[in-house]
């Protein structure tokens, strides 16, 4: 069974065992390997966070009886540092999830020199520490095939994106999915992305998406949590669509979707923990995605007339080739 850490219990045992960095708060007491996991949003997002738990799982099946995951799940901003602190006094390995976990986990990695760090989806252009590997999910080229996916599907030759925060992977995000959508059919109005400030507020995103709808817009592209759910709202109140994802469901359980991108975080959780136990893991940059060993991003149109399946098609080929290439 996952183990989870409430945040309070983090604290207060942070508290108890002090800051230090000796060698009583460093891994290597017991032969377990241990594992700690930030993620700071909800587990059930239909989002990054809920991907990136499908690795969790299936890491800790695989390495069942070798290695021990903990987790901390909905943590606040203020709390970062304090949960990646607990984590690292008793761990052999930190994982945190998303870009806003950046500075948090720089703050922390330094002061923890024997622990292994993994940063998931922090900004493209990191520099990984001595201790620190960042692994990039490359979120920019699946809404680079979505904004591909929304020109193609688009009748009123306007599509927009609405990602959840200002943050450097969905600014990169949003410029491809308008690089995409270009590359597609030049002729399609890409709208001025919208950022509504949170990945799981669904009111904002419903908002948001309609104002695009209002502006033109047929067709969405999007990175945000439980903030899906208001955009297929509005989806479904205009006669519109989205792009959904990350987590691709079954075609025609909503016609608000007009199709899927996958992008599957917990791959890399289950990539770290493999390199881990293999004793091969590297403080390094590494991209995941199409142009992957295995590739983790695709997409899946909904009833796409062949024509234009065709042509998303030969896209993703040319991403996947290395011909295109994505911030």
């Amino acid at each position: 069974m996952p183990r989870t850490v409430p945040l309070l219990a983090l604290i207060t045992a942070m508290l108890v065992a002090g800051c230090s960095t000796g060698a009583d708060d460093q891994p290597g007491a017991s032969d377990a390997i241990t594992v700690g996991v930030l993620f700071p949003g909800s587990l059930s997002d239909d989002g990054f966070m809920e991907s990136a738990y499908l690795g969790y799982q299936r890491a800790e099946q695989t390495h069942a009886g070798k290695v021990t995951l903990s987790k901390a799940e909905q943590v606040a901003t203020a709390d970062y540092e304090a949960a990646l602190v607990r984590f690292a006094s008793n761990a052999d390995l930190v994982i945190s999830l998303g870009g806003q976990t950046d500075a948090a986990v720089r703050l922390v990695a330094p002061r923890f020199p024997q622990v292994k760090f993994v940063e998931i989806g922090g900004p493209a252009d990191g520099t990984p520490l001595a201790n620190l590997a960042l692994y990039d999910p490359q979120q920019a080229q699946a809404a680079y095939l979505a904004g591909a996916a929304s020109a193609l599907l688009s009748k009123t030759k306007k599509v927009g994106f609405v990602g959840g925060a200002e943050l450097p992977a969905i600014v990169n995000a949003a410029r491809e999915f308008g690089n995409g959508a270009a590359a597609a059919d030049p002729a399609v109005q890409v709208l001025t992305p919208q950022y509504v400030g949170d990945f799981n507020d669904v009111a904002k995103a419903k908002q948001s998406a309609l104002a695009d709808y209002s502006a033109g817009a047929d067709v969405l592209g999007q990175i945000v949590n439980l903030g899906k759910k208001g955009m297929a709202q509005a989806a479904a109140q205009e006669r519109t669509t989205l792009i959904g994802g990350p987590i691709p469901h079954d075609c025609g359980s909503d016609p608000a979707y007009a199709g899927f991108v996958t992008t599957d975080i917990g791959a890399e959780i289950e990539y770290a923990v493999e390199h881990l136990t293999a004793n091969t893991w590297k403080a390094e940059s590494v991209k995941f995605g199409l142009s992957a060993a295995k590739p983790h991003n695709d997409i899946t149109l909904c009833a796409a007339d062949p024509a234009i399946q065709a042509k998303l098609d030969a896209i993703k080929a040319d991403v996947a080739s290395g011909k295109t290439t994505t911030l």
